[in-house]
């Protein structure tokens, strides 16, 4: 005798299922991400969550050779504060990962002399601006999913396409921004 009734069978997945999931997914590392990206914003530029603030954040960026320091510092605190918000909102993935990608492709720079895990806790390594614009890079490719206000709006933009024009357009600006601090 067979007890079909009691035997556990597993339950399929559907695509819809899978589809929602991943939406789940992508908004959870928007809303951390994105979240996180404008709060670093936000110290730079208003001195919230025990940040710089503005005076310091250009005198740091003075300091780093990005001169002058209030133009830099005020363009890396609106990318970080702007970029970030788009990402928590899923509006305009694209360009919102290509703001953020570009503003860590110039912390890498800056940090790149600590070196990836530096050994003294005092130097800044880069490991950190490094993970944020993997992050924003997978975003651009990936789109904001599902949960976004870029879902299924005409402007709604992802794939290998959209995803590597962010990339380029990330480090063209990045690479523009770093011969302005080269020459200036």
């Amino acid at each position: 005798m067979t007890d079909t009734a009691t035997r556990i069978t597993p339950t399929a997945t559907t695509a819809d299922d899978t589809t929602t999931a991943a939406g789940i997914g992508l908004l959870v590392l928007r809303i951390g991400f994105g979240g996180l990206m404008a709060a670093y914003g936000t110290q730079k530029l208003f001195g919230w969550l025990n940040g710089p603030g503005w005076r310091a954040n250009a005198d740091g960026f003075t300091a780093m050779g990005y001169n002058p320091g209030e133009v830099f510092g005020t363009l890396a605190g609106l990318a970080e504060l702007v970029g970030g918000l788009l990402l928590v909102f899923g509006l305009f993935t694209p360009l919102a990962a290509a703001i953020v990608l570009g503003t860590m492709i110039n912390a890498i720079n800056a940090l790149w002399s600590g070196g990836l895990f530096p050994a003294d806790p005092s130097v800044m390594g880069f490991s950190t601006p490094l993970l944020f614009a993997l992050v924003a890079a997978a975003l651009a490719f990936t789109g904001p999913g599902r949960f976004s206000l870029d879902a299924g709006r005409p402007w709604q933009r992802e794939g290998v396409v959209w995803g590597g024009g962010a990339v380029v357009l990330a480090v063209v600006a990045a690479v523009i921004t770093l011969i302005f601090k080269a020459v200036l």
